[in-house]
């Protein structure tokens, strides 16, 4: 068990306590969860995109249903910038009668 003075991260506010599992808007090929999941590993997105396919085929395609139960379950991350650059501009509101 660590010291919770040895931990820099113990009880700041500024840092999420663990490490988020969501899956990415900007680089996905269906939903996201095999990008979602290199990226919590730290690892290639393709890696885990070859490992799904390896275990899917060689469970007969068992491994295949964990796909749309962790599309189901990982949240989205939240985006934080349009897809077109900026956000859009509302038009303004006619003056009030």
């Amino acid at each position: 068990m660590t010291n919770p003075t040895q931990n820099p991260g113990y009880n700041n506010p500024n840092l999420p306590p663990y490490k988020p599992l969501r899956r990415p808007v900007d680089d996905r090929m269906i939903a996201g969860v095999c990008s979602g999941l290199a990226r919590y590993a730290g690892v290639d997105p393709t890696l885990v995109r070859v490992l799904f396919a390896v275990v899917a085929v060689l469970t007969w395609g068992a491994g295949a249903l964990a796909y749309p139960i962790m599309w189901f379950i990982m949240p989205e991350e939240r985006a934080t910038t349009w897809p077109g650059g900026n956000a859009p501009v509302s038009p303004p509101h006619p003056p009030a009668a």
